[in-house]
């Protein structure tokens, strides 16, 4: 009898331990599904940013195709990049800007400052010729002298750098699956350009479209031909990544195809063997594993691109106007750098100072806009101090060259930067709104500091982009 009391005790007991068993265990799991939740929220609360910083760069791309001044089309993404740069910063974030990109972006304002403020007019007499000292800003005793003999283009300028800027600085703020977020936006504005343009060469002869926007559409979005292949062939590092490393090898392969033959319908006569020779070396760049192997690559590219460039341009000379091309356009932007190298003339004065050293018999209807080649533009306008930004932004792209080998996505847009900086060599792409937020874009891409934290973490194992979600292996379960 005594031994039945203590069995029913213990059977008591061991029930009594395994429904708190149960129920500590429920509270732990209801702890934990509340603490998953909590961090989840701030994950997709947070998702905002990639979709208003890829609206911007969408918009862009839609309307930002026009190469002349004052075009409220490019006040319009002016707005909305600082703006959007403005609401991302005003969220913590994690991801750390490099030091060296704040200050070459600050050394970049203060020659910006330096053009616009008044200086005394004795500092610049000896810095330039008599003809380009701007009007003075006071009269009387104190006369006071800008770096820039225009001063209202500088500052449109300097607008449109910011907006860059802070576009660029916003892709940094970015966690790294938000930066792969914005890639279906710079998709969706390379397929709708590339059906404007295969609506235009289809429906007629005549291309240009004017009254849509404030400029005359000539090339799928674009007022000009040679920015709209540019936009073409700078997709194709993206599409091959979207191939190769995303598993649409199919898709990846139509779309290499498209791009081709819209660029040998735009007209342009590298064009085709541009967007060839990119196809080529994107699939092998972002191949390659080593690199030694990758730098090799990309030397030949640089060689094929600046040999096609050459002979395109050499040919574009002789058959349209054989005294007036780019060849002449560089003498005398060079000569104007010579008399102007110390503080320059100011950013947007280029077409205003041209005309006074260029020749007599070189005066035609048409006037030169643009050298036609962004760095010896950006030497008159800015000097030495412009030459030397140039030289330390090369300097850190090669650098980060270096981290980007492992990163696919960083390696294409290594390589699309690559090739519009040798574009400018003989053309004016980032003056286009459109191409110049891509070129933020996938400046925010390489120096991202997210993407190396993200190997080292990740080490080998399969790519995923949910960083901040850390979902348990199984569920919790009540022992038994």
């Amino acid at each position: 009898m005594s031994d039945a009391i203590v069995a029913a005790g213990n059977s008591s007991h061991r029930r009594e331990l395994a429904i708190s068993i149960r129920r500590h265990v429920g509270h732990a799991q209801a702890e934990h599904r509340k603490s998953f939740i909590v961090r989840a929220r701030p994950s997709r609360s947070t998702e905002w940013e990639k979709y208003l910083l890829g609206s911007v760069l969408f918009l862009s791309m839609l309307i930002g195709g026009g190469t002349a001044s004052g075009l409220y089309t490019e006040t319009l993404i002016e707005i909305a990049a600082i703006v959007s740069a403005a609401a991302v910063f005003s969220r913590p974030s994690g991801q750390r800007i490099p030091r060296p990109v704040l200050w070459l972006l600050a050394l970049t304002l203060v020659v910006f400052c330096f053009q616009i403020v008044p200086l005394p007019a004795a500092l610049l007499s000896g810095l330039r010729p008599e003809l380009l000292l701007a009007t003075p800003w006071l009269a009387g005793e104190t006369r006071l002298r800008f770096v820039s003999v225009g001063v209202g283009r500088t500052i449109e300028c300097f607008l449109y750098f910011s907006a860059g800027a802070a576009f660029f600085l916003s892709v940094i703020r970015l966690r790294t699956d938000q930066v792969y977020g914005l890639l279906p936006f710079f998709f969706m504005g390379v397929i709708c350009n590339g059906l404007a343009a295969a609506i235009q060469y289809s429906l007629s002869d005549t291309v240009a479209i004017e009254g849509l926007l404030p400029f005359t559409i000539n090339a799928g979005l674009f007022a000009n031909q040679n920015h709209f292949s540019a936009l073409l062939f700078v997709s194709i590092p993206f599409v091959v990544y979207h191939g190769l490393f995303r598993g649409h090898l199919l898709s990846g392969s139509l779309g290499l195809i498209v791009l081709l033959l819209l660029l040998l319908a735009a007209g342009s006569r590298a064009g085709i063997l541009i967007g060839l020779a990119i196809t080529i070396i994107s699939v092998v760049f972002l191949s390659a594993r080593s690199r030694v192997g990758g730098y090799g690559v990309l030397a030949i590219f640089i060689g094929l691109s600046l040999y096609t460039i050459g002979a395109w341009t050499k040919i574009d000379a002789e058959v349209v106007d054989p005294e007036f091309g780019r060849a002449e356009f560089a003498r005398t932007t060079i000569a104007g750098i010579e008399e102007n190298w110390a503080t320059g003339v100011g950013f947007g004065s280029f077409q205003k100072v041209y005309q006074i050293y260029e020749k007599g018999e070189m005066i035609f209807k048409p006037y030169v806009n643009h050298a036609h080649n962004d760095y010896l533009e950006l030497a008159l306008e800015g000097g030495a101090p412009v030459v030397l930004l140039i030289a330390v932004y090369l300097i850190l792209l090669f650098a980060s060259s270096v981290g980007v080998r492992r990163e696919p996505l960083q390696k294409a847009a290594f390589l699309s930067v690559s090739f519009l900086l040798v574009h400018s060599l003989v053309d004016y792409p980032l003056r286009t709104a459109a191409l110049a937020m891509i070129f933020a874009y996938m400046n925010g891409i390489i120096f991202h500091k997210g993407f190396p934290v993200r190997l080292s973490q990740r080490g080998g194992s399969t790519e995923t982009h949910d960083d901040d979600l850390r979902v348990p292996a199984r569920p919790l379960t009540p022992a038994r």
